[in-house]
Parts: structure tokens; C-alpha cells; sequence
């Protein structure tokens, strides 16, 4: 099998980074003209269609019955559940913010491991883990609402959350069904689980102006669909280890996509957060982990 040229990886690496850092702004931008829910259903709604065309050309083998739940709960968890958290947050949360918040997911699935799967995590793995937390609460407790019930911040960690989760039950999928398969059920199953919303988003959409349709057709081309795509491409070619530390790129990205698309500048306290929230997981993925390698984030 013939060397795949560098510039192929690089290119498809850098449409992945692109892709999931662009939905953090352009959710900020439809949502004034779609609901929070509405537009998660109208995004993967079109991610599902182009799933389940990739699906009806490549025919993959069909799961088995014993896998059917666990595509279930990793859709309703890191589709459904995850972006209802992720747009209904981002109606108070900035874009640069809400990335940085959610880049704690991967140290989550860790913790989650550690807990639940008996892997284990060293000294330098814990210390990592609270460094990442405690920049977590430098960035929730400068915003406005802080921590209050139901505020954006306490959406957006719960976003996190539901990230981490999935993260860890995909795992099992991937192994047997590849990460592409196991990719595209769970963009079907989520979107399903969305169809409630379908015609609120219709309606939405009918409505709503031509830019905030563009941003919903970009939400669920590149962050939904191809970014997914592109990056099991990556892993495939570099392996998830050498792969994962591509994820530091993703807030930064995120705060100058902001910055240009929709004027977002980031306060003071929430740079001072995110240096310590990535400190935190650089730590965490490169001293911490004794066999625990790292993993895919779950990344809008």
C-alpha cells in the first residue's frame, strides 16, 4: 500500500480542527432566528441525510442486535442531550468560553474510565485533572450568571459532561463497527430523537434569513458530518495517540473564528482560564496515564 502524502493528512486534519471550531460562532449566529432545540434538530436532521447516503453507498455491515442500545444511548447522550445543552447554553455563553469549558471533556472520559472501567490514572493524572477543573471554574465564576440553576455555564459543563460519557460508550462501537459506521448511526440516531423539533425547524428555517440558513447548512455539512469524517481519516492514517494532541488546536481556533465571524473579543478571565484548563489536559495526556490512552473529544 502506497505512503498517503503528508499534505492529504494535513489538509484533512485541518478541515476536522476547522469544522468543529466554526460551530461554536455559527450557532451564536442562527440563534437568534431558531430556537435552541429547533436548530439542533434542523443540524443533524441534514447530517443524518447525508449519514444514512454514505451508508446506503459503502453498506456496511448492519449492527448487531446486541449493539442496537448502546447506538441508542450514544446518540440520545452525544447527540441529542449534548446539543440541546450545547446550543440552549450558548444563548449566554461566548463561543471562545464555551469551547474552553467543553475541552475539559476529554480529561472527563478519563475520570470516567478511571472510575467505572478500573483503568488507572497517575499522580501527575490527577494534579493535570484539577488544574483543568480549577481553570474550568476561573472561566464559569467571571461570567455573569456564574453557577446559578439552569445558567448557561452549568449547560455548557453539562455538555461536557454528556461529551465525556459518549466518548467512553463509543468506544466499544468503534472497535467492532469502525469509526465512520459507528459515526454515521449515531448522527441517524440522534437526529431521530430530535424529529420532535423537525417542524418547529421547518418553520424556523422558512422564516429565518438567509445567513442564519447558510449557518445551519454549514452546522450540519462540516462540524456534523465531515469534521467527523475527516478526523477518523486522521486517526486512521496517525493512530488516535499521535492524533489527539491536534484537540489543543481546537479553542484558540475557536476564539479567532469568533472573533472574525461574529466581533467576539474574550475577557481577560477567560484567556487566564483556558491557558490553565489546557495546561491542565496537556499535563493529563502526556504524564498522566498509565493505561489509559488518549481519546477523541466529542467536539460540536
Amino acid at each position: 500500500m502506497e505512503p498517503v502524502p503528508s499534505r492529504f493528512i494535513v489538509f484533512a486534519a485541518a478541515l476536522a480542527i476547522l469544522s468543529w471550531s466554526s460551530a461554536y460562532p455559527i450557532v451564536r449566529i442562527a440563534l437568534p432566528e431558531i430556537a435552541a432545540i429547533p436548530l439542533a434538530a434542523a443540524r443533524y436532521g441534514l447530517a443524518a441525510t447525508l449519514a444514512l447516503g454514505w451508508l446506503l453507498y459503502h453498506r456496511p455491515p448492519f449492527p448487531a442486535r446486541r449493539d442496537w442500545l448502546r447506538f441508542v444511548l450514544c446518540g440520545a447522550i452525544g447527540i441529542t442531550i449534548y446539543n440541546i445543552l450545547f446550543n440552549t447554553g450558548e444563548q449566554t455563553v461566548s463561543a471562545g468560553a464555551a469551547s474552553l469549558i467543553i475541552s475539559a471533556a476529554p480529561l472527563l472520559a478519563t475520570l470516567i474510565a478511571v472510575f467505572l472501567m478500573g483503568e488507572q490514572l497517575s499522580a501527575w493524572g490527577w494534579i493535570g485533572s484539577l488544574t483543568s477543573f480549577s481553570g474550568v471554574a476561573m472561566i464559569v465564576l467571571g461570567m455573569r450568571d456564574g453557577l446559578s440553576f439552569g445558567s448557561g455555564a452549568v449547560l455548557v459543563i453539562g455538555c461536557a459532561i454528556s461529551g465525556a460519557i459518549y466518548t467512553t460508550a463509543q468506544k466499544a462501537l468503534v472497535r467492532r463497527y469502525g469509526a465512520l459506521t459507528t459515526t454515521a448511526y449515531v448522527l441517524i440516531v440522534g437526529a431521530l430523537l430530535l424529529s420532535p423539533w423537525w417542524p418547529q425547524a421547518v418553520d424556523g428555517l422558512a422564516r429565518a434569513s438567509w445567513h442564519t440558513r447558510a449557518a445551519v447548512i454549514e452546522l450540519g455539512i462540516f462540524p456534523a458530518a465531515l469534521g467527523y469524517a475527516a478526523w477518523a481519516y486522521v486517526i486512521g492514517i496517525r493512530g488516535a495517540a499521535r492524533t489527539a494532541t491536534l484537540l489543543y488546536l481546537l479553542p484558540p481556533t475557536t476564539i479567532v473564528l469568533a472573533f472574525f465571524l461574529t466581533g467576539e473579543i474574550p475577557t481577560v478571565n477567560t484567556l487566564a482560564g483556558g491557558a490553565v484548563v489546557m495546561t491542565g489536559v496537556f499535563i493529563t495526556n502526556r504524564f498522566g496515564k498509565k493505561t489509559f490512552s488518549p481519546v477523541k473529544a466529542s467536539c460540536s
